[in-house]
């Protein structure tokens, strides 16, 4: 037995492994009998940047966005009302395409350049040496997470998969800048940028116009230099482009459609932007309103393709945002408040910052027009959508913290209240506001604890009494802390968690258990 196949062994017989990575990819797909999947991943797309409600009423967010294609998947499939990411775009891409949890991949914050970190400096903190390189298809590659991707173990399988839009796997410079070293046979504007230079084909999608690093220009989309596009519109058109390659070839494909919509710098959309200032919005808020009605068109575009093609039946449409909706810095209005009744925004360990969007519809197994209001977390996608695909014998080399939502698209009343859910951002993003920071945070049921590393303190909120987090119950319930806290410890601990240090001390910041306000 090979050294690979003994280590195997022995984090299986741990339990360290989902139970099945512990066994060689070995089965194939066919057109006949295996689903299409298209995963749709908006960038920055707050839970209330829709028209579509995602919680027991509709709000006046819910009324001022227009999004009649999301409208069209919610009553085609299911609605998930509470679908968790990380905070920031990194850490919801890593955890997608490995199956693991942030506290253990280490992609904690958002790359770029090559061993260079993101943080902003902190007056208290030494931030942890985090895997700024992001994730690589090799062990060679210094301050990274070296995996098994998603989309490698479906072209095993038999898929043709296409990566289109916004890639922000690994750094400049390193193989994991290119999806194409990461599994997908075909690479659309994506490289290790996480933002546009432009939106605006007239722009060349370069910085340029704004005298930005040229760092950000999104590459691939020559063609469209000079005439009058937007990105999404572009990349849409060339995915779609790509996919038909596989359906010509009968051959099952995963289309990985993640758009730089609705990320900053906030562009004009001609199509759309007047009909927001008509309607009174201020100009930062009209522009982002109409990438949003842009990138659902993207979603029209996508599933008017499948109904064309006559696929419709065999594809599985996802849709999720890779982290709450910025709100703290860029957009008009009142800071905090974009994601209301939501706290705060991206970047905050609150709702406003992790809980998203969701849906999906898989033809002949999502009840038609259906809710489901058991939370799931992002990482939870790849062992899904790989049992989606009918892969369910596969090895990596990563251990995979995800657990397959499959049974509540089923529509199985599956309930997820005693299995907890955990976020860890040791770094610092730069903007303040409500649970933006450093922090560890757990959610189990119905109750949310969050530990802030700089000062030791705890909020406890009860979500279903207390959606927008308005009070902490920390001092009234200890008892729940306790708990709360030592579990969340106790996780932190079994994956080797990174903890900021003390700049007076050189002490490392203590795991919530062992907290100064731990009562």
């Amino acid at each position: 037995m090979n050294k690979r196949w003994i280590n195997l062994v022995v984090l299986c017989g741990l339990g360290l492994l989902w139970v099945p990575a512990c066994f060689p990819a070995k089965e194939t797909a066919s057109r006949e009998t295996t689903p299409n999947i298209v995963l749709f991943l908006v960038d920055d797309m707050g839970w209330q940047d829709t028209s579509v409600p995602f919680w027991d009423q509709a709000t006046d967010f819910n009324r001022l966005y227009r999004t009649p294609n999301m409208e069209r998947l919610a009553r085609e499939g299911m609605k998930f009302t509470q679908a968790y990411a990380a905070s920031v775009c990194s850490p919801t891409r890593i955890s997608l395409m490995s199956g693991m949890n942030a506290a253990r991949h280490r992609v904690t914050n958002w790359t770029l350049r090559r061993n260079a970190t993101n943080d902003r400096a902190h007056p208290d903190l030494e931030l942890p040496q985090w895997n700024v390189n992001g994730i690589q298809p090799a062990d060679s590659i210094e301050r990274s997470t070296y995996i098994t991707p998603l989309p490698e173990l479906l072209r095993q399988a038999g898929y043709f998969t296409v990566h289109a839009g916004k890639a922000h796997f690994g750094a400049v410079s390193t193989p994991g800048e290119d999806p194409r070293q990461l599994g997908f046979d075909v690479n659309i504007a994506g490289h290790a940028a996480g933002g546009p230079g432009s939106y605006l084909g007239k722009n060349n999608f370069s910085a340029a116009w704004r005298d930005g690093d040229r760092i950000w220009d999104i590459p691939g989309l020559e063609k469209y230099h000079g005439q009058d596009i937007f990105v999404t519109e572009a990349i849409t058109r060339e995915a779609l482009s790509s996919v038909d390659r596989a359906v010509s070839a009968e051959q099952p494909f995963y289309l990985y459609l993640a758009h730089y919509a609705v990320h900053t710098p906030l562009e004009v959309d001609d199509r759309y932007y007047q009909t927001y200032i008509d309607l009174g919005l201020d100009e930062k808020e009209a522009r982002y309103a109409a990438m949003v009605e842009g990138m659902d068109k993207s979603l029209g575009d996508v599933m008017q393709y499948l109904d064309e093609k006559g696929i419709a039946d065999n594809t599985i449409i996802l849709f999720m945002s890779d982290n709450g909706g910025l709100s703290a810095v860029g957009r008009g209005g009142t800071p905090h408040t974009h994601n209301l009744p939501l706290s705060s925004g991206k970047g905050s360990a609150r709702e406003g910052g992790i809980r998203v969007p969701m849906l999906a519809k898989w033809p002949g197994v999502t009840p038609p027009g259906s809710t489901n209001e058991q939370y799931l977390i992002i990482e939870d996608f790849f062992p899904s959508i790989l049992e989606m695909a009918g892969i369910r014998k596969f090895e990596t080399v990563q251990p995979v913290d995800g657990q397959s939502f499959v049974p509540l698209l089923h529509g199985k009343n599956q309930s997820t209240g005693d299995r907890p859910l955990f976020w860890h951002f040791p770094n610092n993003w730069g903007p303040s506001g409500p649970g933006i920071g450093a922090t560890s945070t757990i959610r189990k049921g119905k109750w949310k604890l969050i530990y802030y590393h700089n000062d030791q303190a705890f909020e406890l909120f009860d979500l279903d009494a207390d959606i927008g987090e308005t009070q902490n119950l920390a001092e009234s319930f200890p008892d729940r802390v306790r708990s709360l806290a030592t579990e969340l410890s106790r996780y932190l601990e079994s994956v080797d968690a990174q903890m900021p240090q003390y700049k007076a001390t050189g002490e490392k910041v203590p795991l919530p258990a062992a907290a100064d306000h731990f009562p």
